[in-house]
């Protein structure tokens, strides 16, 4: 049985809330900042900090116990998506239809509604933070702990990609012509991979504080890195 732990049950919290609010912004909005490589859907602004806590999990807590807060976040953001597609489903009351309309829903909460953007979402979400959380935690064993910069920024330019390719090509291949998906992807990509770097100062004080404040800092020599096995 785990000890328990001041800050993990924090951690989680913002790890899950960071994903639920970045795939809500995703779907309202596609940003332009004037150049090419500028291009991103809005959520971007903010689904790469969750990988900085994700880094942060496996960095302090290790492999076992970030899967636990993925699997988390992956519920939720499962029940999100449901929840708006029961929504979207039942029949608006006529002054909300006078006031507003299915359009304006559609618009903005009706991505997330959709069958296909909800399986690229979940795809994507599993596939990159498992494999972000993977690699942090074996490049922590082979480095024996030594540069925390290159495991943050190694294992988000590995887990960011296998996100950002999934979701893109899952949700809008065939729905946007290839020269916006491109521009989407590589957008994305350097954007949250840029963000990591930019970070790092903030990811080292706060692994250093958890590390001190938690009495812990976890090496998975011995983890079953089976992404499947929910128990902890």
């Amino acid at each position: 049985m785990d000890r328990p732990y001041k800050y993990f049950d924090i951690i989680m919290a913002l790890f899950v809330s960071v994903l639920l609010i970045s795939n809500l912004a995703s779907a309202a909005k596609i940003v332009n900042l004037g150049l090419p490589v500028l291009t991103f859907d809005a959520g971007t602004l903010l689904f790469p900090v969750s990988y900085i806590f994700g880094d942060v999990l496996v960095e302090v807590y290790g492999y076992r116990r970030s899967r636990k807060v993925i699997w988390t976040g992956f519920f939720c953001a499962a029940l999100l998506s449901v929840t708006l597609a029961v929504v979207r489903w039942l029949p608006g009351d006529a002054q909300w239809i006078a006031d507003v309309g299915p359009e304006a829903f559609d618009g903005v909460l009706g991505t997330l509604a959709s069958g296909r953007i909800i399986a690229a979402s979940l795809i994507a979400y599993f596939a990159g933070e498992f494999s972000n959380a993977f690699i942090m935690a074996k490049m922590k064993v082979h480095t024996r702990g030594r540069w925390l910069w290159s495991r943050t920024i190694g294992s988000t330019i590995v887990g960011e990609f296998v996100d950002t390719l999934l979701f893109v090509c899952i949700a809008f291949y065939g729905v946007w012509p290839g020269d916006l998906l491109v521009k989407i992807v590589v957008s994305n990509y350097l954007f949250k991979t840029g963000l990591e770097a930019a970070v790092t100062p903030f990811t080292y004080r706060l692994v250093n504080f958890l590390k001190r404040a938690e009495n812990e800092d976890f090496y998975d020599y011995d983890t079953d890195f089976n992404p499947f096995k929910i128990s902890t």
